[in-house]
């Protein structure tokens, strides 16, 4: 175990070289639409409750995602495929395999994007019933939504919603290079539906998630908070019936409602097991 010490030292390095830049363009360019476009005004993101957990949660879930992610996939080629050596492992994962490796990678990386998009639909609604709530309950917890809160997500949420989807796709056969082109988009997208903007994008409204569209999903139940489950594309909210945008008018108030939720990093992991 000792030896692995450094393997892992040299991963956190490399996570916190890209964590950083990144979390610096999105403070820039949400600090200055906000200033301009908010949708709940009078405060800022840096003084907002709870900054040290959103921060913490930026470094921590990255690394872990990243390292969970590959570990799946190594024991996932290893039973189902009985892929093992390192040499294998590279070749097995390179261009992706099977008949989906076959198709053209742009129809790959669409199907990647829309699969994954309704598998995290109803990943999220499952998240939303009284099982798993618990553990989902983290992500509600930030009453001041921001472009920041959209990393806070508890380890067995990311495990059973985002990880699992990825790893199912990718052992499928789908090149892992479509995760190259969709890994930036997904992370900014994250961040610009969390945002404090009073976005609607008017008719797009109905094509691609927006601040608006979300922020009502972090509103209390009786207010939208059990609608708008979709990540990217509001056409599964149209299909199964859970979209919500009033007309002319923006949420308000936001949190998940549980006087008793802690504020703190480690407080939150542990939460969930203390129910």
């Amino acid at each position: 175990m000792l030896e692995n010490i450094p393997q892992v030292v040299i991963v956190m390095g490399e996570t916190l070289l890209k964590v950083l830049p990144t979390m610096a363009v999105l403070a820039t360019i949400f600090t200055v639409l906000t200033h301009y476009w908010a949708c709940n005004p009078g405060y800022v993101w840096w003084r907002k409750r709870e900054l040290l957990t959103d921060l913490m949660y930026w470094f921590f879930v990255p690394l872990l995602t990243r390292m969970v992610r590959i570990s799946l996939l190594i024991m996932g080629a290893g039973v189902l495929f009985n892929v093992k050596t390192p040499e294998e492992l590279i070749a097995f994962y390179d261009n992706g395999h099977g008949p989906l490796a076959e198709l053209p990678f742009p129809v790959q990386l669409i199907g990647f994007f829309v699969i994954s998009d309704f598998m995290l639909y109803w990943t999220h609604r499952f998240f939303h019933g009284p099982a798993m709530w618990k553990y989902h309950a983290i992500h509600h917890s930030s009453e001041d939504v921001d472009w920041i809160s959209a990393a806070r997500f508890h380890p067995v949420n990311l495990f059973l919603g985002t990880v699992a989807v990825d790893v199912i796709l990718l052992l499928a056969g789908i090149s892992p290079d479509v995760m190259v082109f969709l890994g930036p988009f997904t992370i900014f997208h994250s961040a610009f539906v969390h945002a404090n903007l009073n976005w609607t994008l008017g008719p797009l409204k109905y094509v691609i998630a927006t601040p608006v569209f979300h922020r009502w999903h972090h509103t209390g139940i009786e207010e939208g908070g059990n609608t708008n489950f979709a990540g990217t594309l509001p056409l599964w909210d149209i299909l199964f019936g859970t979209f919500r945008m009033p007309e002319g008018k923006l949420p308000e108030a936001y949190g998940a409602g549980d006087p008793v939720m802690p504020r703190d990093f480690p407080e939150q992991l542990a939460y969930p097991f203390r129910q």
